[in-house]
This record gives C-alpha cells, sequence and structure tokens, in this order.
C-alpha cells in the first residue's frame, strides 16, 4: 500500500508537516523544528527507496484519483525526476537540521512556525514540479513555490528584505505569465496538457503551426530561464540570496533554481523530437546566455563586498554552467549539467550555511574583514573553503567532476571555445574564493577572544555537506551510473 502510493506520500508528507506545524507551533514553538524534521527525514527515505525502484524496475507512473491521462493528473518517476527529489529532500533536510540551532537568531520566534510552514510547503512544490508530467499542473506548483520562495526571502520583515521579495516576486511573475502563454499556445495547437501526449503530438503540430510552436518554445525559455536566474535575466536574484535568512538563501540557490532547469530539460529533450532540435535557435540562445551569465556573474561576483552578495552573484555564473551543458546537445553535456546540479546544490548550500554561520558568530559580512576566523571557528571555515575549492573546480571535489564532464560535451560538439570558456572562468572563480580562504587562515589575527560554541545540528550539516564534497569527487561514478541510461535514452544512444 505504502509503496505504491509512494509518488503521492513524498507530496503528501511535507504537506501534513505544513498543517501540524502551523496546528502546534502557536503554543509549542520548538515542534515546529522537530516537525520539519521529521517530515523532511521521511522524505529522504521515501525518495531514495523511490529511486532504487526506478533503478530496478524502470519509470514510476502514479495516476490521482485513478483517472488515466490525458484526463487526470499523472507523476511520473524517471531517472532524472528521481535523482533530483533526492537531492531535495536531503538537501532540505540538511538546511533543517542546520536551521534547528540557528533560525530563532534570524527569524522573530513568535513567527518561526510559519517559516518552517513556508519551508516545508516549499519542499512539496519542488517535489510536485520534479514529478509532474502534466504541464498545468506544473505551472501551479511554479506559482505555489514563487510565492512560497518569497515570503521565505521577507520573514525577517526589514526594508531590505521586502524590498527582494517584491522585486522577486514581481519578476517571477513575468516568467510565470510567459510560461502559461506558453501553456496556452501548446494546448491550442496539441490538444493536450499531458507532457507524453504534447510529445506525440508536437511533430504535426510543428508542421500545421511552425510559429506557434516556436513562439510556446521562446516562451517556455523566457519564462524559466527568468525563474532559474539566467543571465540577463538574472536580477532578482542577488538581492533575495543576499538579504533572506541564511536558511533560506541555502534552499533557494541550492534547490529552488534548479527545479526550474529540470522542468526546462523535461521539456527539450522529452517533449521536443530530437530531430526538431536543430530547427530552432534553442542552442545558439542557451549557449550565447550561458556564456555570458558565467563570466558577468564571475565578474559582479569579484566586486561584491558582501559575502552572501558575492556568493549570489555566484550562482548566477554556477546556473551559466548548467545551462552551458544543455545547450551543447551532446550526451556528455547534460550529463555535466546534471552532476552540476548536484554538486552546485551541495557546494551553495554549504557555502551559504556556513558563511550564515560565520555571519552570526561574528557578526562580520565583508569579505575583507574574515582575516584569522579559520583559527577561531575552524568547523564552519572548513566547510567553506572546500565549497570554494570545489567551485574553482580544483580535484578530486565534486565540482571538478562536472566542469570536466561539461567540457568533455564541448569537444564532443566540437566546441572548443566552451572549453577555453570552462578554463577561463575556473580561473575567475578562484580570484574571489581563494583570498577569502587563504586570509581566513593565514591571515591576521581575527580579534575575536571568546570565540562561541557551535550548536550539534550546524556541526552535523556542515560535516555532512563537507563529506559529500569529497565523496562525489571520488564517488562520482554513483550518480553516473543512475544518469546515464537516462540521458542516452533522450539521446537515443
Amino acid at each position: 500500500m505504502i509503496v505504491n502510493n509512494l509518488p503521492a506520500l513524498i507530496v503528501v508528507v511535507p504537506l501534513f508537516g505544513t498543517y501540524l506545524t502551523l496546528m502546534l507551533g502557536v503554543k509549542h514553538r520548538k515542534s515546529s523544528s522537530k516537525i520539519a524534521l521529521v517530515s523532511t527525514g521521511l522524505l529522504v527515505v521515501f525518495t531514495g527507496f523511490l529511486a532504487a525502484m526506478v533503478a530496478k524496475n524502470g519509470e514510476v507512473f502514479y495516476h490521482f484519483g485513478g483517472w488515466n491521462p490525458p484526463w487526470g493528473i499523472e507523476f511520473v518517476i524517471d531517472r532524472i525526476s528521481a535523482f533530483f527529489l533526492l537531492i531535495v529532500s536531503s538537501i532540505g533536510f540538511l538546511i533543517v537540521v542546520f536551521g534547528s540551532g540557528t533560525l530563532e537568531s534570524e527569524v522573530k520566534p513568535k513567527i518561526i512556525h510559519y517559516y518552517y510552514a513556508l519551508f516545508l510547503v516549499l519542499i512539496a512544490s519542488l517535489i510536485a514540479i520534479s514529478a509532474s508530467n502534466d504541464i498545468f499542473n506544473i505551472y501551479v506548483f511554479l506559482e505555489i513555490s514563487s510565492v512560497a520562495a518569497a515570503a521565505l526571502v521577507a520573514v525577517q520583515g526589514n526594508k531590505l528584505s521586502i524590498e527582494a521579495s517584491v522585486k522577486y516576486l514581481i519578476l517571477s511573475t513575468l516568467g510565470s505569465g510567459a510560461f502559461l502563454f506558453a501553456i496556452a499556445n501548446i494546448y491550442m495547437v496539441t490538444g493536450h496538457l499531458n507532457l507524453s501526449f504534447i510529445a506525440s503530438k508536437l511533430p504535426e503540430a510543428f508542421s500545421l503551426y511552425p510559429l506557434n510552436v516556436l513562439a510556446s518554445l521562446g516562451l517556455v525559455l523566457v519564462g524559466l530561464t527568468i525563474k532559474a536566474a539566467l543571465y540577463p535575466l538574472h536580477v532578482w536574484l542577488p538581492d533575495a540570496h543576499g538579504s533572506a535568512p541564511t536558511t533560506s538563501s541555502a534552499i533557494l540557490s541550492g534547490l529552488v533554481v534548479k527545479v526550474y532547469i529540470i522542468v526546462f530539460i523535461k521539456i527539450i529533450f522529452r517533449v521536443l523530437p530530437p530531430e526538431y532540435l536543430n530547427k530552432v535557435p534553442l542552442e545558439f540562445s542557451l549557449l550565447l546566455m550561458s556564456t555570458l551569465g558565467i563570466f558577468i556573474g564571475s565578474i559582479l561576483a569579484m566586486r561584491q563586498k558582501d559575502i552572501k552578495k558575492m556568493l549570489a552573484y555566484s550562482t548566477v555564473a554556477q546556473v551559466g554552467y548548467i545551462f552551458l551543458g544543455i545547450g551543447l546537445l551532446t550526451y556528455n553535456g547534460l550529463i555535466g549539467s546534471l552532476l552540476h546540479i548536484l554538486n552546485h546544490a551541495i557546494m551553495k548550500s554549504m557555502l551559504f550555511l556556513s558563511a550564515g554561520i560565520i555571519i552570526k558568530l561574528t557578526g562580520r559580512r565583508r569579505v575583507d574583514s574574515l582575516n584569522g576566523i579559520g583559527r577561531v571557528y575552524p568547523l564552519p571555515m572548513i566547510a567553506f573553503s572546500l565549497g570554494a575549492l570545489s567551485m574553482v573546480g580544483i580535484p578530486p571535489l565534486n565540482g571538478f567532476v562536472s566542469k570536466w564532464y561539461l567540457g568533455l560535451g564541448a569537444l564532443d560538439g566540437g566546441q572548443v571555445f566552451y572549453v577555453i570558456v570552462l578554463l577561463v572562468s575556473s580561473f575567475l572563480n578562484g580570484l574571489y574564493y581563494l583570498p577569502i580562504v587563504i586570509r581566513a587562515f593565514f591571515g591576521p589575527d581575527s580579534g575575536i577572544q571568546k570565540p562561541e560554541s557551535l550548536s550539534v545540528g550546524v556541526s552535523l550539516s556542515l560535516i555532512i555537506l563537507s563529506v559529500s564534497t569529497v565523496f562525489f569527487g571520488f564517488f562520482s561514478s554513483i550518480p553516473l551510473e543512475y544518469l546515464a541510461p537516462a540521458v542516452s535514452a533522450l539521446f537515443g544512444l
């Protein structure tokens, strides 16, 4: 019974956790974090089991209410979806573990149960987006995720966070509008909202209504790249990530921007027939936007004085890497993108969490004020350093592996220029990450006389993320072997 309903349970569990948080959190504030911890912990178990089921038996199909498609809502969980679901649940769980020791210093205690409720709603929506095979259902949960994410940015209630939240909502609404127009256009020419049925009707629609199909693809590109913060549609991201609470920054950068990329991959590779990929200017658009994003995001990160703003602009560059792999339209390119979704989720969550605890303990946000911090607070700074070195692409850390496959993808397509892009951008990454690491451990004394101790939750989450950065560098074959059959199928190999 439970096994057969796992696709539904992975959405129901966080939503039920939201209900319990709102009901019990008013009188028992400390129960909120425990409910969130249990909910996300169960998700790790369920999504792990689901990923194993997919590996053993193939795609998992779930029809809500017993209604078969195209009339009913359908979840289809393949290897790529299961891969991302496990990332969402695992990173979400570690963020909750971290927040159990720090969140009350950033969010007013009287509203902390609302924070956890919004967090669980966001997790549920990310899961539903990843699993859904219905494009309108995807849109509905995209909207829910946007509202929840904006609320998590604004929760502190100060001027900067509210302004950032409003900016995010405005631009997210533009992206949603573009995506909704695309859905309407697709429905008009195919008569379907289910992705599998759209895929079967699209060749005929393309021959009859080529301009409508091209317009729909353009709207999908604009809508999802706004939400994923691909340059030049990234302008909401730095303020939102920079002014949000630490745990909000971690989930926004580590997970939220990635789910829109998963949707993009679904539509481009599962819905659009392979022979039509070269008939639309998709490759040129993605490669241009991603290359500009990689370089301009890195340059803007170098100019930042605030460490969270620096990390936010770094995300713009890293999103560029992921879209670069997609735009290459090669097997290794897409493998590199999917690996970077995993690796960046680990690295950037760890960077934001370690930076956040350093800010909490020292009150220092400027990148030039962290001299000697590594000798006072070694664990957060070691975690930050591992994340930084991995972002640069230093072997054998996990960031090197995904960049390696992106490079292979470029070579597969005969595009040596993008190998140069990867090398030069890695050098730029080093210019703003490595000085922080060097000053933190080898710079002058920090002047902090009585360092505070770290909570168990903070220490545990940073240790697990640090170990994961090294583990997936040495054992990259684990995600590679899991993803390979799915990516091969997408390319007809």
